[in-house]
């Protein structure tokens, strides 16, 4: 590792007091127990380190560029160009610590993790050189895994990743011997291909690895374990932990093509045993290098170069498609507005332009929602990149409403460029109803002073279908010409059991239905009416009946007995 650091700190003119802090900052952070050891005399450490040709890379060589270190921990990045990650590498990054966050939450696999070891791995595909859909414009691979010099692995894909049919040889950004994207592939841009030369793919298939065996990399156990499983070398661990913590304290986009080039590999540390991979002559002669710019420099009778990832000399480059974008404008794009829950029937459409006006196709233009909403584009992102077609056109994907109601932005942006973007305002209204109807024709009819025996039950709709989710109003009204609550008549109860005649806030089920609380009448007969409201202007006005109580009969009254007559007396004879 010192000689690594040598190199590194000279070229930043640090003082020898702070190279040495920062090599006892790394240090500190080794696993326990993990030495380096010749490469072919390597055993397995812990049980869920693979021994060496079975790890991602078989243990190819890789760039060991350190971050500037202006003190023992890395600063932030201040615009460095070391920060800057190309546009669509970078994106990969990212989406696949998405992707995993669903498949593998309890790895807590960062980002910035999948950055530092594309860096080392191979300088984010030789600085950003991919295509639109984010695989290297050439394939990128290390060298010839023969054992000289190397592990030593006979093929196993018939040279169908990496062209060799004799021996395996890491392929791709992130450096996967074929054996193992055979079993660790992934398919990161739904494209139905698992390629290991396509960012996308290799980043999300590198997630997938450091998680096997369980691990939760926000252990630093298990995170020095999984960093291990890429590549046995403790040099190799500390590298990527330095360029870890370095994009940690922050990083930006620059355009595709235009990152860092590492210059440092690891197998130029200490001469191989007889003929190298490329070409460079027997274990005497002095390597190649390539500096900080990708420039290669040539070793004794050194020919051609082997860097890993199989760099090429720098040449010029013809602007990429986000270099010549001159503006962004509108395409056409409608009004944006949805109902809360529908698909908004509008999509953002921007063109890029060059500067005399003409199309420029093939440029990524990163679409994303701006707000406190919870409106998503189709598959729950919050945001999506498409690239311009022919005409350098781009259409956001659908864009569906959440049932926050409101306004937000929809942000259109060149990825890779800080020309400025196109804002679009969106609207959610609440979800509305153009009909209403019982779902029953049965009279509602109650005897003053008691409750109706059948509560009001009614079915929303919009546009012929059920309208779920809708919010409504029920009121007892004066008449139909007098919206205002009434005073007398049927009424609810709240929650003390007191009256009221207005109810607010009543949402329809999924199925469109409402069904009211129970209602009560006064003493008060008569024929009164109900008026249910909702969101949209539908209305329904129910009748209600409350009739006069019966008056009880009264009991008849019992005849009087009859008065006993008295005894007649008897008369007395007449006198002679």
């Amino acid at each position: 590792m010192a000689p690594v650091f040598g190199r590194r700190l000279r070229r930043g003119a640090v003082t020898s007091a702070v190279a040495a802090a920062a090599v006892a900052a790394l240090a500190a952070s080794q696993a326990p127990g993990v030495t380096d050891v010749p490469r072919g005399e390597r055993t397995a450490g812990a049980a869920d380190t693979p021994p060496a040709g079975d790890s991602a890379t078989g243990d190819s060589p890789y760039y060991t560029d350190l971050p500037p270190l202006r003190s023992p921990v890395p600063l932030a990045p201040n615009g460095e160009a070391e920060a800057g990650v190309p546009a669509t590498v970078l994106d990969a990054y990212k989406k696949a610590e998405s992707a995993l966050a669903e498949a593998k939450p309890g790895c807590n696999v960062p980002w910035q993790l999948l950055a530092a070891i594309g860096k080392v791995e191979s300088g984010h595909a030789r600085g950003g050189r991919v295509d639109a859909d984010g695989t290297t414009l050439k394939p990128i691979l290390g060298p010839v895994l023969n054992g000289n010099g190397f592990a030593k692995i006979t093929d196993t894909d018939k040279g169908a990743f990496d062209s060799d049919a004799t021996h395996d040889r890491a392929v791709g950004p992130m450096q996967f011997i074929p054996s193992t994207w055979a079993t660790s592939g992934q398919d990161g841009n739904g494209d139905g291909e698992k390629d290991p030369n396509n960012i996308y793919d290799a980043a999300l298939a590198a997630g997938h690895y450091l998680c096997a065996n369980d691990r939760d990399l926000a252990v630093e156990a298990d995170l020095h374990k999984a960093i291990l499983s890429y590549n046995h070398s403790t040099e190799y661990l500390n590298t990527v932990l330095s360029w870890l913590e370095y994009y940690r304290k922050g990083t930006h986009e620059v355009p595709d093509g235009k990152g860092v080039l590492p210059g440092d590999r690891s197998d130029e540390h200490t001469p191989a045993v007889g003929p190298t991979p490329g070409g460079n002559g027997p274990s005497s002669d002095k390597p190649g290098t390539r500096d900080r710019t990708g420039t290669y420099h040539p070793g004794n009778g050194d020919s051609k170069p082997n860097p890993p990832g199989g760099g090429d000399d720098k040449t010029p480059e013809t602007p990429t498609p986000a270099e010549r974008v001159a503006r962004l404008k509108d395409a056409g794009t409608g009004t944006l507005a949805a109902v809360a829950g529908d698909a908004f029937a509008g999509r953002v459409q921007v063109r890029t332009e060059s500067t005399s006006g003409s199309a420029v196709a093939k440029v990524k233009v990163k679409f994303r929602v701006v707000g406190d909403t919870d409106a998503r584009f189709d598959g729950g992102a919050r945001s999506a990149i498409v690239t311009t077609n022919a005409t350098g056109r781009a259409t956001a994907p659908v864009l569906k409403a959440g049932e926050k109601t409101g306004r937000f932005t929809v942000r259109a942006t060149v990825v890779g460029r800080t020309l400025t973007g196109l804002d679009y305002t969106a609207k959610v209204t609440e979800r509305q109803a153009d009909a209403l109807a019982r779902t029953s024709d049965k009279p509602l009819t109650c005897e003053a002073g008691k409750e109706f025996a059948d509560r009001v039950e009614v079915r929303a709709t919009y546009k012929g279908e059920a309208a779920g989710g809708v919010t409504a109003t029920a009121t007892l009204v004066k008449s139909a010409a007098d919206a205002t609550p009434n005073d007398k008549g049927p009424y609810f109860k709240d929650a003390n059991g007191n009256p009221v005649r207005a109810l607010k806030g009543l949402k329809t089920d999924a199925n469109g239905l409402l069904k009211l609380p129970r209602l009560y009448a006064d003493d008060a007969a008569g024929t009164y009416l109900l008026r249910v409201v909702t969101v949209g202007g539908a209305t329904l006005t129910v009748e209600l009946k409350v009739t006069a109580p019966a008056t009880p009969e009264a009991p008849e009254t019992p005849e009087a007995p009859a008065t006993p007559t008295a005894p007649a007396t008897p008369t007395a004879p007449a006198a002679d």
